[in-house]
């Protein structure tokens, strides 16, 4: 088969070696990582406009290195060509293999915050979407000097506590190996910002089994949603995460 594969620039090293081991011809396109900050509607947008220069009758499917992220695919439309995406929330199911995987440690671990070498070289919004993100238009990424300055003492300390420390809620960092690193720079950076910030930290193994059965095929539904022509992406709200629902 020949495929296209539209991923997050996170996965660029994982869907890479993915695609250079699959059977079929696998065209990829990342995009950039800040696509989930800055709403789900724009993120829904561009992607569609990504998805709609497929030219038609040139690949089997389209496959989309993507969770559902923030409902940022929820109206995605399939127009020529079936989509193809994994069953997941977040693309840390992606790095361990499997939503159950996924559910099982995060649970057991209330706190985690996960890192992985695509998240160290590429987890920064650059350019235009660090522009657009939620985070810069509602000014949660704002130094508390700035708030001072902007709002006074007393607005600054209550917006700060309540809208600027997004990390307030973690106290540990784990980092998933995914077993095709060159080397430990990655992991030694996880290790050193849990130091910084007090946390414990933990390593475990990545599984590229997910991503390899999406550029491999064949897509059982357990694992992956086909969404044929004509219908868009869903949320399902059960443990199927997302469901195909015809176009209006």
């Amino acid at each position: 088969m020949r495929l296209k594969l539209i991923g997050c620039e996170v996965l660029c090293r994982e869907l890479y070696y993915a695609a250079a081991l699959s059977p079929n011809v696998v065209d990829v396109e990342f995009l950039p990582k800040g696509l989930h900050d800055i709403g789900a509607q724009p993120m829904r947008e561009r992607l569609q406009a990504v998805v709609d220069r497929v030219e038609p009758g040139i690949y089997e499917a389209i496959l989309l290195g993507y969770a559902l992220c923030n409902n940022g695919l929820v109206g995605l439309r399939a127009r020529h060509t079936p989509l193809i995406l994994p069953r997941a929330h977040d693309c840390i199911t992606f790095f361990l293999g499997s939503k159950e995987r996924y559910e099982e440690y995060f649970y057991a671990n209330p706190g985690v915050y996960f890192k992985t070498t695509g998240w160290t070289e590429r987890g920064v919004a650059t350019g235009e979407l660090t522009q657009l993100t939620v985070q810069r238009q509602t000014g949660m990424d704002s130094e508390y000097d700035e708030l001072v300055a902007k709002y006074g003492e007393e607005n600054a300390k209550y917006l700060w506590e309540t809208l600027c420390q997004g990390l307030r809620n973690y106290s540990k960092i784990t980092f998933i190996e995914m077993g095709i690193e060159r080397d430990d720079r990655y992991e030694e950076d996880a290790k050193a910002d849990a130091r910084q910030r007090g946390w414990s930290f933990e390593k475990v193994a990545g599984d590229l089994g997910l991503l390899r059965r999406l550029a491999d095929g064949p897509w059982e539904d357990r694992e992956f949603l086909t969404v044929p022509p004509g219908y868009e992406i869903a949320a399902s709200f059960d443990a199927g995460i997302v469901t195909a629902r015809e176009a209006e």
